[in-house]
Formats: structure tokens, C-alpha cells, sequence
């Protein structure tokens, strides 16, 4: 083992003299060339000038992969059925240097040809893997991003790994004719990738509708399917919309009876006016099929919106996910806010929503002001109430922008319901306006304490900012009481 490892570094250590031999011819032919030269020190002192070849460097070492001078590691990939081959000289010293895999790979070899078995999605990228080796760069497709994934996490280069995550995350917004997100979960999830995995998570909770809306939704897994669906943070027009987006799934995969049954009885059909459930009683081929599941979802969601919310408080639990509103974008709960130069002026706005999604409540609105200034004070620096009781932001340079949203009136039709605000902030990405974050709160944005803390509104080329503006849209979610339970 030890005449083994002496011969390996011993051929490294000549294929350093070679490499090193051919770097300094390409150095010296460029050197005419373009120089970077570093003139911040006077050449008098402890400082000196820095002349910069690291360009023609690269270019060197991509010139010696490509062709082959030097080569001591023949690189034969194979796929698992072997009617793919290809074939790459490379140098041991370039991936003992990147991988320690590779590193105990050449330790432990018996000739020149290393065999490496790899899937066919990742023997296709594995000379752009192993160019990323020498030049420390690469250009991908979004269809490529997986399996160079895979390599990097396969053979341990940290570096390429950690960027591709980046990569993938950087681009979840971007068009593709059959989606990508979902299969980058799926892939994340398989991969331990808790980085990659939230994130796409996320961003489909938060972008629904365009996920709902892509060829990739009937292909999703039923895991994913049911992380999706149990989630109160879901951004999207409407329960409604949700339920015809499931049947879609249900009649493509044909799952199996649990599997539907457990998608189904997450829908909240109380969140549904009682004309839709109508509807989907008498529309929906899913539904029919298996109306006996969620036919007490159905009583409780008509027994909801018949009776007074207070008196139904009485007797059953309306805080469990049944009863509690998703992030609708509906007009009837919420508004869209434009705000352009937001870094200028205090601003404010009105809108209305319905007093709860209740059918008792579908004739009550509620009119609420929202008010948002760029640069706010703490709480304990600044007048608590005007006299009309409403909050009073007070701008000052130094502070953070905030958002305070109160109803316009107040009414005992308000007893037993609680109001969560949610804003919604948009952001460009890859020419789509998509939800970059989401705000929760009870009255002021103060309350979630980080709100648009890194957004530097000043800047007009802010990623908070679309054509200078600031995109929001405010949600707000009425949230009935539990409250003296009424026992037998």
C-alpha cells in the first residue's frame, strides 16, 4: 500500500511539472497581452504592484482537457444498462485537488481507466462536470441543473454543489414548458437538500395559482400533494379554485382510495359559498365518487354558513383548519396596493372585505385604512392614538417602513371574530411578478418586526421594486372565536 500511494504521488508530482510547464508557456505568450496591473501601493513601502494571468490560467487548463496533454486518468463513464460510453483523459492531480472522492478513487486504482457508473441524465452533463473541475465555471439549462447536482453531491465538491443549489433556487420563477419546481422538490426531498427543498416549497405555497396552472401540477407525488394542501399559508384565488385543481390530480393519477379521500378532506369547504357546494354536489364526478369520506365535511360546512358564527361557537371547534381562510387574493378579502416611489411619502388607502366567510356574514363589509410609511418610528418613540383612536405613524430619517391597517368604524358584528392582516410583497423575477415574501400580522407590520428590513427602498433598482414601485397586495382573514363549548 505504500510503494501504491508513493507511485500515485510520485505521478502527480510529475504531472505538476508538466502542468506547470505548459502554464508558463501559455503565461509567457500572453504576457503582450492584457495586463491587470494593481497600482493602489507607491512600490516604496511594504506594498507592490500585482500583475494578473489567472484568465489565461483557465484558458490553459481547459486547453489541456480538452486535449488530453498529460493525461494520466482515463475517466470511462458508463451507464447502468452500458450502451452509453464516453470517454475523458483527465489529470489526477486537477480531481484530487476538487474531490477527495476522486482523491481515494486514484489511491486505490489498478490502472489508468477509472470505470464510473452514472445515471444516463448524469453521464450527459459529466464533461461540463468535470470542465467545472479545471476552469471553475459552468453553464447549465434548468433541465441539467439536477444531475450536476447529483455529481457534485456524488464526488464532494462543495463548491459546485452549494452554487447549483443557488442556481435552482434563483430560478424557480423561470419559465419551462413543463415545469421544473415540483421535480426540484421531489429531487431535494430524495437528496436530504433542506435548503432547496423549503424553498421550493415555498414558492409554490406562495405562488399557487401559476403552479396549479403549469403542466407539472398532475405529475406532483401525493406526499407533495398533502404538504400543499394542509398548509393555511396557500396563496391562490380561492378555495374553489384549489378543489378544481385536485380533481384535475384525482382523474390523472387515479390514486389509490386513501390517497383521495385524505386530498379530499383537506379541502375547506366551509371557505366555499353554499351555491359552489351546490355545484360541486351535483357537478363533480370526483366528488361523487367520493362524497361518503367527506360527507360530514360537507354537513358542518352548510351547518357554518346557516347559522350564526357565535352560536356555532357554542358547540364546535371553529379554530380547527376547516373553518380558517388561506391567503385568498379574491377581492372579498383583500386589495391590491401599488405604491410608487415608496421611499418618498406617507401613503394610505381604503378597501373593504366581508366581515367573515360565513354565510351568515356574506351582506356585512368592513371598511379598513391602511397607512404605510417609508421611515417609521419604534412604538415607544412616537403618539400611541390620534383622537379619532386611530394609530398615527410618525416618519423620521433612520426609520424602517411599516404598514399599520385598522377598520374604519367598529361594530358589535365584530364580537368573537379576530383579523389577521397579511401582506403580500411582490417582486420580478425572470420577467414573472411573484410573491417574494409574506408579512403576518394583527395591526401593524411592527408586530412581525422584519417587515421589508432588507428591501432599501432608495435604491431604484431595489429587487423589493418593480419600475419603481412597490407591489403589495393585503389579505385580511377573519378568524372566528371558540367559545363557551355547550355540553350534553
Amino acid at each position: 500500500m505504500v510503494k501504491q500511494v508513493l507511485q500515485i504521488h510520485v505521478g502527480m508530482l510529475v504531472l505538476v511539472v508538466g502542468l506547470g510547464l505548459a502554464l508558463l508557456r501559455g503565461a509567457a505568450a500572453a504576457a503582450a497581452g492584457s495586463l491587470k496591473v494593481d497600482t493602489s501601493q507607491d512600490g516604496g513601502g511594504g506594498g507592490g504592484d500585482t500583475i494578473s494571468h489567472s484568465l489565461t490560467v483557465v484558458q490553459r487548463l481547459e486547453a489541456l482537457l480538452l486535449q488530453g496533454n498529460g493525461s494520466d486518468a482515463s475517466l470511462r463513464v458508463e451507464t447502468p444498462s452500458a450502451d452509453e460510453v464516453k470517454v475523458i483523459q483527465a489529470h489526477s492531480l486537477v480531481l484530487s485537488l476538487h474531490s477527495p472522492v476522486f482523491e481515494e478513487i486514484l489511491l486505490s486504482r489498478n490502472g489508468s481507466t477509472l470505470v464510473l457508473k452514472e445515471s444516463s441524465d448524469c453521464a450527459a452533463v459529466f464533461d461540463k462536470f468535470i470542465r467545472y473541475l479545471y476552469c471553475g465555471e459552468i453553464s447549465l439549462r434548468l433541465d441539467q441543473a439536477t444531475p450536476l447536482h447529483k455529481l457534485a453531491a456524488k464526488y464532494q465538491v462543495m463548491g459546485l454543489q452549494q452554487g447549483i443549489t443557488q442556481y435552482m433556487i434563483q430560478n424557480l420563477a423561470r419559465d419551462s414548458s413543463s415545469g421544473h419546481v415540483a421535480g426540484w422538490y421531489e429531487y431535494a426531498l430524495q437528496a436530504g437538500d433542506a435548503t432547496l427543498r423549503d424553498s421550493c416549497l415555498q414558492f409554490m405555497a406562495w405562488n399557487l395559482s401559476s403552479v396549479l396552472q403549469s403542466g407539472e401540477w398532475a405529475t406532483i407525488s401525493s406526499q407533495l400533494l398533502m404538504s400543499l394542501l394542509q398548509r393555511s399559508d396557500l396563496i391562490l384565488q380561492s378555495e374553489m379554485e384549489l378543489f378544481a385543481a385536485l380533481e384535475v390530480w384525482i382523474i390523472q393519477n387515479e390514486p389509490d382510495g386513501l390517497t383521495a379521500e385524505n386530498a379530499l378532506r383537506s379541502v375547506r369547504y366551509a371557505m366555499m359559498p353554499p351555491r359552489e357546494l351546490f355545484r360541486l354536489q351535483t357537478h363533480s364526478t370526483v366528488l361523487a365518487r367520493y362524497q361518503e369520506s367527506v360527507r360530514d365535511l360537507l354537513y358542518m360546512s352548510y351547518q357554518f354558513h346557516s347559522a350564526s358564527p357565535m352560536h356555532m361557537a357554542k358547540f364546535f371547534d371553529v379554530n380547527c383548519s376547516l373553518f380558517m381562510p388561506r391567503n385568498y387574493l379574491s377581492a372579498v378579502w383583500g386589495s391590491p396596493w401599488i405604491i410608487s416611489n415608496p421611499s418618498r411619502d406617507d401613503r394610505s388607502t381604503s378597501f373593504q372585505t366581508q366581515l367573515g366567510p360565513s354565510g351568515h356574514d356574506s351582506s356585512k363589509r368592513v371598511t379598513w385604512n391602511a397607512m404605510f410609511s417609508p421611515r417609521w418610528l419604534p412604538v415607544g418613540m412616537r403618539p400611541m392614538y390620534t383622537e379619532a383612536g386611530a394609530m398615527q405613524p410618525t416618519r423620521v430619517d433612520g426609520g424602517r417602513p411599516r404598514i399599520i391597517i385598522t377598520p374604519a368604524t367598529s361594530s358589535a358584528d365584530f364580537a368573537g371574530v379576530n383579523f389577521q392582516k397579511t401582506v403580500l410583497v411582490m417582486a420580478q423575477q425572470q420577467g414573472k411578478v411573484v410573491v417574494k415574501h409574506v408579512y403576518n400580522f394583527h395591526q401593524s407590520t411592527e408586530e412581525s418586526g422584519d417587515f421589508l428590513a432588507e428591501a432599501d427602498l432608495y435604491r431604484r433598482t431595489s429587487e423589493y421594486l418593480i419600475d419603481s414601485s412597490l407591489f403589495l397586495h393585503i389579505v385580511v382573514k377573519p378568524l372566528y372565536q371558540t367559545l363557551i363549548t355547550i355540553k350534553n
